[in-house]
Formats: structure tokens, sequence, C-alpha cells
């Protein structure tokens, strides 16, 4: 078997998500469809993070296992082709059988160990929002949030800055059986864009549980238009259960934007099994 990683990109708007889900237009869906009719047999996407339907990405990552790349070429198939070849050949390929709202950036074979989910050292994604009285710019109001009150960026960093570390982010996700909330935010800070004046919160943690990054904006926008103190946010975190006051963030302001691995290649079976043991707190 060659394991192959995929760099990928999609427009999440008419995705139902991630996830393929019978009956409904998912990204793994119509990547697996596509791969499925280039390579004439059924494949399977293992990916580094679910996103929620309408997110969208720029900087995922997925790896696909499969047998061999015979008949890529199609009607130039050659067994003196190389790899290379055949990579190229699939990438165009898939240019042409995929929706443009989802694009393959770059396909190579994975290195030894490599796992697109359980060898991340982290995923950063960033949030966009306006606070333009007059609106979000049309060509932006796929991936801008329009928030229409006035924010302080100095209140979104100071309440931003208490929920950093590795904590139980259990008021901030939505619970599955069996699944732990602790996870270990490395960054959240917001910045404003000096040319279109949108504010853009980037998030990086080594893993998120579901709706964990658009709870986490939700909470700070409170914040942000001075609805709440900062300390607001400390305390919701410290409670770890949901708080009514935490509203989720719209989808469309969310973006996949870079998921980082080890820079050296023998450490990608070691990080992917550290990321499967059971976290704890210290402690505990």
């Amino acid at each position: 078997m060659m394991r192959l990683r995929l760099d990928l990109a999609y427009d999440g708007t008419d995705f139902s998500g991630w996830a393929r889900q019978p009956g409904l237009r998912t990204v793994q869906g119509c990547l697996e469809d596509g791969l499925g009719r280039i390579l004439r047999t059924p494949v399977e996407l293992t990916v580094a993070g679910r996103t929620d339907a309408g997110v969208h990405a720029r900087g995922q990552v997925a790896h696909v296992d499969v047998e061999s790349l015979t008949g890529v070429l199609g009607n130039r198939e050659s067994e003196d082709a190389s790899v290379d070849e055949r990579l190229a050949a699939l990438l165009r390929r898939l240019a042409g059988v995929l929706d443009p709202d989802v694009r393959v950036q770059r396909v190579s074979v994975a290195p030894e160990g490599f796992d697109a989910r359980f060898s991340a050292l982290y995923r950063r994604y960033v949030y966009r929002v306006s606070d333009e009285p007059g609106g979000v710019d049309p060509l932006r109001r796929r991936d801008v949030l329009w928030h229409n009150r006035p924010l302080s960026l100095e209140a979104l960093n100071a309440g931003a800055a208490l929920l950093l570390g590795e904590h139980d982010f259990a008021a901030f996700c939505k619970k599955r059986e069996g699944a732990t909330t602790i996870r270990e935010l490395q960054r959240l800070s917001w910045a404003r864009d000096p040319g279109s004046g949108v504010l853009e919160a980037t998030v990086m943690a080594d893993a998120f549980c579901h709706s964990m990054v658009r709870a986490l904006v939700g909470c700070l926008l409170a914040v942000g238009e001075g609805r709440m103190p900062a300390e607001w946010a400390g305390q919701v975190l410290a409670r770890a259960v949901r708080d009514p006051g935490v509203k989720v963030a719209a989808a469309h302001g969310l973006c996949l934007e870079e998921v980082g691995y080890p820079a050296d290649a023998g450490e990608l079976a070691e990080r992917a099994l550290m990321t499967r043991r059971v976290r704890t707190l210290a402690g505990e």
C-alpha cells in the first residue's frame, strides 16, 4: 500500500461540512468520489480536522492509502512512468473532475509514519469579523462575519489572554461520549487588517473539539463590544459548563489556514502515538 498526502482548500459555503453524510454534499464525499473515479477503486480519506458546515479551509490536509497509481495516466499509461509523473497526472485529473469550490493543491507520497490527523502538532484557524457600520464588503460576504456593534481590539485581546494554555474547554465544546475536552490553546490573538479593517482572530491549538473555535470567538465578541468584562471569559472557562451568554459565532467567518507537522519525518509516528493518549490535566 502507498499512503498519499493531499493538501486541500475549499469554500465551505455549499458543503454540509467535511464528513461524508448520506444524501448531503460534503467535502469528503466529493473528494472520495473524484479519487475513486480516477483510481477506479473506492477510497477513504483521513483528515487533519473535520470542519463544520460552512467552514472554509485554505490549508487542510488529508491522507489516503492506495494499492497503486496504475491507470492514472490513462491512454499514456506506461510501466516506465515515474511516481512523480503519476502524481502530477493525478493532480491534473482531480482539477478536471472536482467542482471549483474544492481544490487539491498538492499530492505527495507521505513519509513513513505520517497520519494526517494524529501526526499533527497544531491546527491554525483564522476567524474574520467586520464591524464596519455599513456592513461587509459584498465580495467578502462568504468568509467575513458582520458584527453590527463596534469592537475594541484591546478588549478582545484582554479576554483572549485568559483562555491560553492547557485547560478543560468543556464550556466551549459540544461534548461527545467518551471524548475529552482537554486541549492546549497555544495562540489566541486578534489583529485588525490595516487595509480592509477586518478583525482577524488567529486561533491555534494542538487539537480542537466540536464548535470550540466558534464558541471562543462568540465569547470574545461579547467582551469586545463591551457587553461583558474581559474577566468573564476566564470565568466561563473555569466553570467548565456551557454558558448561555456564549453565542457560537457563525460558521462562514472561520477558515482552517494551516496544519503543522514535525519537521523531522522520524518523529511522525511518535507524535501520532502521543496524540492518541487519553489526556488529563496536571494533578488529576
